[in-house]
């Protein structure tokens, strides 16, 4: 079947956007899943604080710093072949993640997941995008969206029944079966497009990984020195940008107000929901003892929330303009950080736990649609898709230096940091830095953001995520 002809209720079509949804949803589960696993790979790999972090952190650096990447390889080499690459690559560092013996090798395998999910992250919706009939793109898309924001609000059910069942391998092992399925119907169904033939950066792209590296690790060690060189070379990168004839961040996208705008909220805003996640689901486990699958009960009603309003909160930032939206909603989202600050060893979930997770969840669903086709909207239609994954790229780097560096800001460090009458006051002020960003966002969005409505074209390409 020609590329850009296949038609959503076609066998196809069912096909590509099952690999896709599946594909991507193995790389959404692990955010949400590893989270609730980390007070048991502690215990048996005796991790430590700075351990815990760079588990999450290895992922979040490689991903960061090469999806931009791993998006223009698709573009040159295929698609389809970049996509089923990740797919292994995911799969085979999973299986280093389960047999990992030691934090060490478990920290370096979650490093090597981090370049497969960048691999095929980008490669899913480009694939879509490129696949189907001009008519069946946006529903394509649509579907997509909706069954992905699915796995990612089944993620802590079924992660937090392993780990209690099985133990945190299992977590890992769970990606095998899943990445077979769908290498299978990749190589049967999908068809192969590629895009642009521009010449890779790579050189933006390891100045990138290292200056994140260096920083991160002077974040997580509280060292100046290394986190002076990682700004030094993430300085290096931005000037790299500018001489470069074919760059990895096009920076005059920065010159529209609003595009700079929509990406300092997203880096506020994905900041604070990745650290307070990571905190949440500790604080629950080391502090109220509950086990990981009660934990994960408090992650999903902000998913389900925006699983079921994201499309009319969308539809409402189109029409009045994102301005609004994207100034209420982070300030909602604070509020509702603030209700958690009373969980502790007494807590109960429906009265100390689950307000506060729907307020933000309410928060959540009111400023992401309109963040994400704010900047859209703002970029030429020609950039749109470098636009998202710029955007994409932002909000991973956003979570990478906001789990690096608030924990050890609110005095979460040092081998006693599971003991609650160190973890829970920590905890407290880790919360309160959030919110703090969490403000900081709603105030930029108020001050730079006017009210633009969103052009229709925008609103075809689908989310920035």
């Amino acid at each position: 079947m020609t590329v850009g002809t296949i038609r959503l209720a076609s066998a196809q079509g069912r096909w590509v956007l099952a690999a896709m949804i599946l594909g991507s949803g193995m790389a959404f589960l692990d955010g949400s899943i590893v989270g609730l696993a980390l007070p048991a790979m502690n215990r048996d790999l005796d991790a430590g604080a700075a351990g815990v972090q760079w588990i999450v952190n290895a992922y979040t650096l490689t991903l960061a710093a090469l999806i931009l990447v791993g998006g223009s390889l698709g573009d040159r080499l295929g698609r389809r072949r970049v996509f089923v690459v990740g797919v292994t690559w995911f799969a085979v560092s999973s299986v280093l993640c389960a047999v990992a013996p030691t934090i060490e090798a478990l920290v370096a395998a979650r490093g090597l997941q981090g370049v497969g999910a960048a691999l095929l992250t980008p490669g899913s919706l480009a694939i879509i995008s490129a696949s189907f009939a001009e008519e069946d793109r946006g529903p394509a898309i649509g579907v997509w969206s909706g069954l992905a924001g699915v796995t990612t609000a089944i993620g802590p059910l079924v992660g937090g029944w392993l780990v209690e069942t099985t133990g945190w391998r299992s977590i890992f092992w769970l990606n095998v079966p899943l990445a077979a399925i769908v290498i299978w119907v990749s190589m049967r169904h999908v068809p192969e497009t590629t895009g642009e033939q521009d010449p890779i950066d790579f050189t933006g792209a390891a100045l990138t990984a290292a200056g994140l590296a260096f920083l991160t690790y002077g974040l997580v060690d509280k060292s100046w020195t290394w986190s002076l060189v990682g700004l030094a070379l993430m300085v290096a990168f931005v000037v790299h940008q500018k001489i470069t004839p074919h760059p990895l961040v096009p920076l005059t996208l920065f010159a529209d107000r609003v595009f700079t705008a929509a990406n300092i909220c997203t880096f506020a805003i994905y900041g604070a929901l990745a650290a307070s996640g990571f905190l949440l689901v500790l604080q629950l486990q080391y502090v109220a003892g509950y086990s990981p699958l009660e934990a994960g009960l408090a992650t999903i009603p902000a998913t389900v929330l925006m699983l079921l309003f994201s499309s009319k909160a969308g539809a409402l930032g189109a029409r009045i303009g994102p301005r609004w939206p994207m100034t209420i909603g982070p300030i909602v989202a604070a509020c509702g950080l603030l209700l958690w600050l009373g969980i502790d060893e007494d807590t109960n979930f429906w009265t100390d736990v689950l307000p506060g997770s729907i307020v933000f969840g309410v928060g959540l669903t009111t400023l992401v649609a309109p963040l994400t086709t704010a900047v859209l909207a703002a970029a030429p239609d020609a950039q749109s898709g470098i636009a998202s994954g710029i955007n994409n790229a932002v909000a991973r780097t956003a979570s990478l230096l906001a789990v690096a560096a608030i924990p050890p800001l609110a005095g979460i460090a040092g081998p006693d940091f599971a003991d609650p009458d160190v973890f829970g006051p920590g905890f407290r002020m880790g919360i309160l830095i959030c919110v703090v960003m969490l403000v900081i966002a709603g105030v930029c969005a108020a001050v730079m953001i006017r009210g633009r409505s969103v052009a229709p074209a925008a609103l075809r390409e689908g989310p920035a995520d």
